[in-house]
């Protein structure tokens, strides 16, 4: 039996013209699938219904990944795959696996040799890039500031530093 494929899916970074930014194939992708994996299920399925998904969500499965997500709980994620079955992975605003979970899914997904298809979309962090008029060319994506004050302001010292001595966008 042939296994299915995980398909990693953007969705919108705020508003609701999914035309705009959203392929039109995404329709035909999405059709034939019925095991999703999402950070919150209401805002998945508005999500699919917006994007022209048209079938009964009383007859799809939702894995919910999200941080209250143990990572025992990963393993049943994919097994609707193993049984030929294809699945997406939704991100909740951009794109899947970049500040957003899901990481750990596909690398399961490459251990078990399951085809991972990431579909375009909105970024965040490309849209910012692009619009910033700062460097292209070197730049790198360090995920979230820390929390506590004293720890963010040391951070942000630090990271500033790195600016300026490789001409680098962080």
């Amino acid at each position: 039996m042939n296994k299915g494929n995980l398909y990693l899916v953007p969705s919108l970074l705020g508003g609701d013209n999914y035309s705009f930014c959203l392929p039109p194939d995404y329709k035909t992708i999405l059709k034939n699938i019925k095991y999703f994996i999402v950070e919150d299920i209401r805002t998945a399925r508005r999500f699919l219904k917006h994007g022209g998904y048209i079938d009964n969500f009383d007859d799809i499965t939702f894995y919910l990944l999200n941080k209250h997500t143990s990572p025992e709980e990963y393993s049943a994620f994919l097994a609707a795959i193993d049984k030929g079955f294809d699945m997406a992975l939704i991100s909740e605003a951009g794109c899947p696996c970049v500040a957003d979970p899901g990481a750990l899914i596909v690398e399961m997904a490459h251990k078990k040799n399951i085809r991972v298809i990431p579909l375009i979309g909105p970024s965040s962090i490309m849209l910012a890039l692009m619009a910033s008029g700062l460097n292209g060319q070197n730049f790198a994506f360090l995920g979230y500031l820390p929390i506590k004050p004293n720890e963010r302001i040391k951070k942000i010292k630090e990271l500033e530093s790195t600016i300026y001595r490789n001409n680098q966008t962080l």
